[in-house]
């Protein structure tokens, strides 16, 4: 298996880094001001060619294989840039499910930033058991009017749009009765509340509270029900090799620890530097069998928990290396509990992986 870049790769590769060498300290990287400046981040990723590399060029994408994502995560980590807007999972859920129509209304505008966007599944009640949610759409005349309360909302407080799970119909399984739409958050009846994080950041997330807010029938994607579908496909793509791409930031991290310590480094980090490289090589043959045309199904599921497992051992190495007294470091730590929830808990990923794939439980 060969993992060296091909005459494309190298040359996108070296493209890019000129790029970003220009870029060098333009843009803040962590905290709130990187989270309210990102969309120009986003743009300007876009302008110069390097944002939505896997996407189909019919909406303003270069349709370029998924090992090109990777190649602009690693790069973005190694030149201390912002990383890369996380959207791809929107792309693949309307790209799939939306009508022609749809898609060529919101997806370029979702790809090339002009446009910015929120994901409304996880509820109060319904985080890893979204089926539960509580959201509802009743159908009236051409629109739909919507009540309900989303939770862990990334980018509420500066989207456009919400692609939006809502139960549409009480009176089947539940699985059966969510629908999906892209709902205006520019209207009566959306309210956003931030939520402060126990790292310290105050914009990424927030509560959205829908109070007879109105959605256009026309902006229902797909057919009445087929809700839980969008919502396994966009899952499904968080745990795509081209996503994961983003444990670059993990070795990076790792090297970074290194050169603080003196003498012995604790055994937190040395472990970690352990487990960010076999993610690394994980990623790498994940990416090699895709371009092979292997499709990965509930596998998915090993590849988050190896992905959470990463995570909290370098948070718990720089937790070892900076103790409280650094603010960043122990703000990665804090961030790093949370991968074993965002996503679907590491519990869900244990189920999928018995009953799916192990066959456990039939």
């Amino acid at each position: 298996m060969d993992f060296r870049d091909s005459p494309q790769e190298a040359a996108f590769r070296a493209r890019l880094r000129a790029w970003l060498a220009e870029q060098s300290g333009k843009f803040p990287t962590s905290g709130d001001e990187y989270w309210e400046r990102q969309g120009e981040w986003h743009q300007a990723l876009y302008a110069a060619g390097f944002f939505g590399l896997s996407w189909p060029k019919k909406f303003g994408g270069h349709e370029l294989p998924p090992v090109f994502d990777v190649i602009l995560d690693e790069e973005l980590a190694q030149a201390g840039a912002p990383p890369r807007p996380s959207l791809g999972y929107l792309i693949q859920g309307l790209g799939r499910h939306g009508s022609a129509e749809l898609q060529q209304r919101f997806l370029p505008g979702m790809i090339d930033g002009t446009e910015r966007w929120c994901q409304g599944f996880s509820e109060p009640g319904a985080g890893s058991d979204l089926a539960s949610l509580r959201t509802t759409a009743v159908h009236q005349g051409d629109e739909y009017v919507l009540n309900g309360h989303k939770i862990w909302t990334s980018y509420s407080d500066v989207a456009d749009w919400c692609l939006l799970l809502a139960r549409t119909d009480s009176d089947v399984p539940r699985h059966k009765g969510i629908s999906a739409f892209i709902v205006s958050m520019h209207q009566p009846g959306v309210r956003q509340r931030p939520l402060q994080m126990i790292s310290g950041v105050t914009r990424e997330f927030g509560q959205v509270e829908f109070d007879n807010a109105r959605v256009p029938a026309d902006q229902l994607v797909g057919a009445p029900g087929d809700g839980w579908k969008l919502a396994m496909t966009v899952v499904g793509h968080e745990r795509e090799p081209s996503t994961l791409g983003y444990s670059a930031r993990y070795a990076k991290l790792v090297r970074q620890l290194a050169g603080r310590v003196e003498g012995t480094p604790p055994r937190e980090l040395a472990w970690a530097a352990v487990e960010s490289e076999m993610l690394r090589l994980h990623v790498r043959r994940r990416l090699s069998e895709q371009l092979d045309g292997i499709k990965h199904g509930p596998e998915g599921s090993v590849d988050k928990l190896l992905m959470t497992w990463v995570d909290q051992a370098v948070g718990h190495a720089a937790l070892a290396v900076g103790g409280t007294r650094d603010p960043e470091l122990l703000g990665a730590y804090m961030y790093s509990r949370a991968q074993s929830v965002m996503g679907g808990t590491s519990q869900i990923q244990k189920n999928i992986i018995a009953t799916r794939i192990l066959g456990l439980g039939a």
